[in-house]
């Protein structure tokens, strides 16, 4: 394996136990110079696990990992290891890669951990992914995002060193308070045979703004030579980005500023700081006389609790403190500050414009329990937008409503034909709750037909699922004849 191409996902699913596992998988394609990879990053959380004392002074925990790769029906690679900590005197977190060889095509990547030292703490994970590589035109790998870096020693052997660095992926793509900087690795292939001469490459960071707008608050270039392989490692400034959402883009362009090869992605960022910056700034203006002057107290906290499913998790918590706090002239000033920053000169026209969105998305999924848009199905309407296509199932004998959302294209995750499953296993008015989603860093529930269809209890007497899997499972329910359970077909198809 001499270079590599890259294709980031983190994902990151919990069991419903308190304690349940921590943990993140990383799936990465590369080129060798004879076959494709697929390189796989593990992270687990150490606080999530169970460590065991060696001796006096030293403790291990151990998980054990099971890799899954399938092409259709097909089950084309499997692994299965023990991934150790390092003896430590304290929980930290543990890490490890693994590479596997795959052709072009299309693959789904299962991936269980279960936890050595208490076996009842489990957690899976599901995703889809694409290999494909080519000589006949400039290919770029995907974006790393990378936690630690430096330059490898001279002989020095280690599964994290790649062109001469040794490079640990980041874990998860969020960014928090005490962030200062984002690390990508990345790639740029036949170069020397397409191109010839000098090509800019070109980092771009946009924020997303919701309702599918976006704006750039962040751009840089750099000249390289045609090689082989290309390889970039940049480090960007992060600690003037504000809270929110956003997308990475690195683009290739020939000196005619033609556009070779384009690849993004997503990310998170949370700024307490710049918060505090800018409720200064709407301190320093006249809040009296702008439109949050005319805003209720009421109108105030709905607008605020709107803005919860575009903000990072530390952001709600802070909109949540500002809500609870009933200072009025504390809320004024977040909500003008905050679309101030959007459109200083008139930030009036993006919180109607968003609001506009906001009590549309309330009454349509009003279910007596908060607002419309803090409901599953509305949370995900606010962040993501309208879904492409919605179909909904009342009248399976054997299921409670459900309801399938598809997103032909999703540009906040750089994906297509996205899916989000919603049932209402309570039956109440509009209590639709998130089941599984395809889309990165949502909900993926693997077992979502088990618990949709929630078997009698006559099924689960046939089935032990200790020693039968999930998979097995529902397919023995199918050839039973229960042609009325039709999720999987219309999730897949729709």
């Amino acid at each position: 394996m001499k270079k590599i191409i890259l294709l980031f996902l983190t994902c990151f699913l919990s069991t419903s136990g308190l304690f349940a596992i921590r943990a993140s998988v990383t799936y990465s394609t590369f080129k060798g110079q004879a076959a494709n990879f697929v390189e796989i990053h593990l992270h687990v959380v150490g606080a999530s696990v169970d460590f065991k004392p060696i001796d006096t002074l030293q403790m291990q925990a151990a998980v054990d990992v099971t890799l899954i790769f399938k092409k259709g029906e097909e089950i084309v690679k499997f692994d299965r290891f023990r991934l150790n900590s390092p003896l430590t005197p304290r929980a930290m977190d543990f890490i490890d890669l693994k590479r596997y060889e795959l052709k072009n095509g299309s693959y789904n990547l299962e991936a269980s951990f279960e936890d050595v030292n208490s076996p009842e703490n489990k957690v899976s994970y599901d995703a889809d992914f694409k290999v494909y590589f080519s000589k006949e035109r400039v290919q770029q790998s995907d974006i790393q995002l990378v936690s630690v870096f430096r330059n490898a020693e001279p002989g020095e052997k280690n599964a994290f060193i790649k062109s001469g660095l040794y490079l640990e992926n980041a874990a998860f793509n969020f960014y928090g308070k005490n962030a200062e900087n984002l690390t990508y690795y990345n790639e740029i292939y036949n170069t020397e045979q397409k191109i010839g001469e000098d090509f800019m490459m070109s980092y771009i960071i946009e924020k997303l703004l919701g309702n599918d707008k976006k704006e750039t608050v962040l751009i840089g270039h750099k000249r390289k030579k045609p090689e082989p392989v290309v390889v970039a490692l940049q480090n960007i400034d992060i600690r003037e980005l504000d809270s929110g959402n956003y997308n990475l883009i690195v683009e290739i362009r020939d000196r005619n500023k033609g556009l070779l090869s384009k690849k993004s992605l997503s990310f998170q960022r949370s700024n307490p700081r710049l918060n505090a910056e800018m409720e200064e700034l709407a301190k320093n203006a006249d809040v009296d006389l702008e439109f949050v002057a005319d805003l209720t107290d009421q109108d105030l906290r709905y607008s605020l609790k709107a803005l919860y499913p575009i903000m990072g998790a530390e952001d709600g918590e802070y909109i949540n403190a500002i809500i609870a706090n009933k200072k009025r002239r504390s809320m004024q000033e977040y909500l003008f500050g905050y679309w101030a920053q959007i459109n200083p000169n008139n930030p009036k026209v993006p919180y109607e414009g968003y609001m506009k969105v906001a009590r549309a998305v309330d009454k349509t999924y009003a279910s007596g329990f908060g607002y419309g848009f803090e409901s599953d199905r509305g949370y995900i309407f606010m962040k993501y937008g309208k879904p492409s296509d919605v179909v909904t199932v009342e009248d399976e004998p054997d299921a409670p409503p459900y309801e399938i959302w598809s997103y032909n294209d999703f540009p906040k995750t750089q994906q297509s034909n996205v899916k989000f499953l919603y049932y209402n296993p309570t039956l109440a008015t509009g209590q639709f709750q998130l089941l599984h989603s395809t889309a990165k860093g949502e909900a993926n529930n693997p077992r979502w037909e088990i618990q949709l269809y929630d078997f009698s209890t006559e099924d689960n007497a046939q089935n032990d699922y200790g020693r039968v899997s999930d998979a097995q499972y529902i397919k023995g329910s199918r050839q039973r004849n229960f042609s009325s359970r039709r999720a999987r077909q219309l999730f897949e198809d729709f």
